[in-house]
């Protein structure tokens, strides 16, 4: 793994992350996406099933998660979807926009 595989890593999971345990990941899954993936959804389930969603003490305080969830929910989404690009992110095979230039032919669509 390099420096911009492993800063891309650090600005998706955040500095408390485990060095080694991303360059351990790294190495089994191949890239950095599936590597954030792989930690995200451990993260949500750890959320989801580990502790309740809510906790109320009537008078005295009231703590949700449930905004952590949907948005560790949101950013897997994104991560799924391809943003943000990855340094190790393979390059689109013609995908974008074609070099030259297109020609287009407009017809006349009959009146009724």
């Amino acid at each position: 793994m390099d420096a911009a595989v492993r800063a891309w890593l650090i600005s998706q999971l955040g500095t408390s992350t485990d060095q080694a345990d991303l360059d351990t990941r790294y190495t089994r899954l191949g890239t950095a996406r599936a590597v954030a993936l792989e930690i995200l959804r451990e993260r949500l389930a750890a959320l989801v099933h580990d502790q309740p969603s809510t906790i109320t003490v009537t008078g005295v305080v009231s703590l949700s998660y449930a905004a952590n969830i949907q948005a560790i929910e949101r950013q897997i989404a994104a991560l799924e979807n391809g943003e943000p690009p990855a340094p190790d992110d393979p390059a689109e095979d013609g995908g974008g926009v074609p070099d030259g230039y297109g020609v287009i032919q407009l017809i006349e669509r009959p009146r009724r």
